[in-house]
């Protein structure tokens, strides 16, 4: 199948997955052999079984069924009198091959060609930022500052190359929809006195910064705070279980306390109100392909801002170090609480994971596994801060992984104490957010 007809498929998806009968077609995708027999069955077996994944599978496939696929898939639209969607996709073959500008991605930008001389006002729009929407931080975040577009090294044809990457779907996800998806944050600010944890002063204003960033982001936010362990599983599987078929990415966001844990795959656990530990593994596995199907072959990124351990990293001196930015009269806490088995030895930060086949999730750390994660009481984690910083100047231009390392360097050059985020990356293919 060329790239127009991919696109013009990508373009329908959220239609064809609400209306395709897909019972009705099996007969004439055999007969048009578009499919075999063990093809159609692969299909109908797709997630849970239901219309709407084998709607999504089917699309999905028949992207590899060749040159005359959509054609012939019209055909078996047509003889299974599914009218108003072989229109649908007719009409707008028709009008692509008039017009190819009609099939490019939503959020494609055409490559403009220009004179080798550019102006230097010209160039500063691109990195430039309104300097009351920054707040002080690492040398890199300060508006006065100078920020280099790294992406390349031809200045805005380079940007304008980043943004075209985003039209080729065999590189990066497709997102499509809008909404993308959900995005859940789970804020814990307060815990059980039985406990032993903590208040976690500032944590409310990491949540209102992300709030508002996965919302310009085109993601359906919400919120739950103050969720003991139990509660923490509860809202994670009933997420799972929404069927996710028109969406096109899921996120979710931890803010609490967080220590080391026995783990085969994800280091790392977060404390509910009531002081008993969820296993950052479990969080991920909940939305596994039997847990939540109709995320299967979607991006699920996990934001987890919590301490690893108790470690406290004073850093190593390097000649180019920059210089401590930490605010004047700020006490920043950790969000570390102790972790042992019950041997009673410490958890091995660094043990080798096993892991099976987590395809498309991406774990972001605030910290290291078995160090400090620091919050100040009123501006709220160095991590949340600087990710939100980060997405807001770069989120337009640059993938996921990119902004990311991003927000390492700059955390890393915060503070006495030292801090470094990290992450977990088994996507396929790149991910740009929808801006």
């Amino acid at each position: 199948m060329d790239e127009a007809d991919r696109q013009l498929l990508r373009r329908c998806r959220v239609r064809l997955v609400g209306e395709l009968q897909v019972a009705s077609l099996w007969d004439a995708l055999l007969n048009y052999e578009l499919f075999t027999p063990d093809m159609i069955e692969d299909i109908q077996r797709a997630g849970s079984g239901s219309r709407r994944d084998q709607a999504r599978q089917l699309i999905t496939d028949l992207e590899t069924r060749g040159s005359q696929a959509l054609p012939l898939f019209i055909s078996c639209l047509e003889d299974t009198g599914q009218n108003s969607l072989a229109s649908l996709l007719r009409t707008s073959s028709q009008t692509a091959k008039r017009n190819p500008e009609a099939i490019r991605p939503l959020d494609f930008m055409p490559v403009v060609v220009r004179p080798v001389s550019v102006k230097p006002e010209e160039l500063t729009h691109v990195v430039k930022q309104d300097p009351s929407k920054l707040t002080p931080g690492p040398e890199g975040l300060r508006p006065e500052a100078p920020r280099p577009v790294d992406i390349g090294s031809g200045g805005r044809s380079d940007v304008r190359a980043q943004e075209g990457l985003r039209g080729n779907a065999d590189l990066v996800y497709v997102l499509n929809a809008d909404p993308c998806g959900y995005c859940l944050i789970i804020n814990n600010v307060h815990f059980y006195p039985e406990s032993r944890l903590s208040a976690r002063p500032g944590s409310n204003v990491d949540c209102e910064k992300l709030q508002r960033r996965f919302r310009l982001l085109h993601f359906m936010v919400e919120v739950k705070c103050d969720l003991t362990c139990k509660q923490i599983v509860q809202a994670l599987v009933e997420l799972a279980q929404r069927d996710h078929s028109a969406l096109d990415c899921c996120v979710v966001v931890i803010l609490s306390h967080g220590c080391q844990a026995s783990h085969l795959q994800f280091p790392g656990a977060v404390y509910g109100t009531d002081g008993f530990p969820v296993p950052i593994e479990k969080i991920v596995n909940i939305f596994n392909g039997t847990g939540c199907p109709s995320l299967g072959g979607k991006p699920k990124l996990f934001f987890i801002q919590a301490c690893g351990g108790e470690q406290k990293d004073c850093g190593f001196s390097v000649v180019s170090a920059s210089p401590e930015d930490r605010a004047p009269g700020s006490d920043p806490e950790p969000d570390a609480v102790p972790f042992r088995d019950r041997s009673g030895s410490c958890d091995q930060p660094d043990a080798v994971s096993s892991l099976p086949t987590p395809s498309d999730i991406f774990v972001s750390y605030s910290t290291f596994p078995g160090f400090v994660s620091w919050r100040d009481p009123r501006s709220g984690s160095w991590y949340i801060e600087t990710l939100d910083s980060i997405f807001e100047q770069w989120a337009h231009s640059e993938d996921l992984h990119s902004l990311l390392l991003r927000v390492a360097n700059a955390v890393s050059q915060k503070g006495i104490y030292k801090q470094i985020p990290g992450c977990f990356n088994f996507l396929r293919k790149k991910l740009f957010f929808k801006t």
